[in-house]
């Protein structure tokens, strides 16, 4: 089977259940017990783990209430890796199905003023090369409609991966919160096979009013 048609059939396999849950009714929260705005305090420490500052990896935190030892970044928030604890978690840290690295965005005022949510480059291969298709995912949970997107052309040397090339940009904002979905899929001349970029970003911040 060629590899464009692969990458078809990932990318059907996803979005048709996506599809049929978008018709449900989905919660406030951007992300498990965590929502845009809300106070740090009301986050519950069960099902989290591995806390600590991202700009300071060295600095281990015991939970969210050790926010204020994490060092203000140039807009004036501190930022928190964390993942989901296996016990609550089988597969570990994974939205949609995707391994991630997630960071949480924390105000002076002690309320949650964003979240980053990345594929983990170190996932397993099969895993990684779905990483592209987490975008999709994440703009149907936020409506289809309404989202301006940019798209890229190869730089020097991009080629393709199975027929497919992305560098796509795509922000929207909804109800208080101005989103932005980043993706690409491309590899160098010369890589082999299971070497190549295949991301996705995604950043959620409370919208300015």
């Amino acid at each position: 089977m060629r590899r464009s048609t692969q990458l078809a059939l990932a990318a059907l396999s996803v979005l048709l259940p996506l599809q049929q849950a978008a018709a449900k009714d989905l919660s406030n929260n951007d992300l498990r017990d965590i929502r845009i705005g809300m106070a740090v305090a009301d986050l519950p420490n069960a099902g989290y783990t591995g806390f600590a500052c991202v700009a300071d990896p060295s600095r281990k935190l015991s939970g969210w209430s050790g926010w204020r030892d994490c060092p203000q970044g140039t807009d004036q928030l501190r930022a928190l890796h964390f993942g989901y604890d296996q016990a609550t978690s089988k597969d570990g840290t994974v939205v949609a199905g995707h391994p991630a690295i997630l960071t949480v965005l924390i105000d002076e005022a002690g309320t949650v003023a964003g979240l980053k949510i990345e594929t983990d480059p170190k996932a397993r291969l099969y895993l990684r090369k779905k990483a592209f298709l987490f975008g999709p995912q994440v703009k149907a949970r936020y409506g289809a409609d309404g989202w301006s997107c940019t798209h890229g052309q190869p730089e020097a040397g991009e080629q393709p991966v199975g027929g497919v090339y992305i560098r796509e940009r795509c922000t929207k904002t909804i109800d208080g919160r101005a989103l932005v979905v980043e993706r690409d899929l491309f590899r160098q001349a010369g890589q082999d096979e299971r070497s190549f970029v295949d991301q996705t970003r995604v950043t959620i911040l409370r919208a300015r009013s």
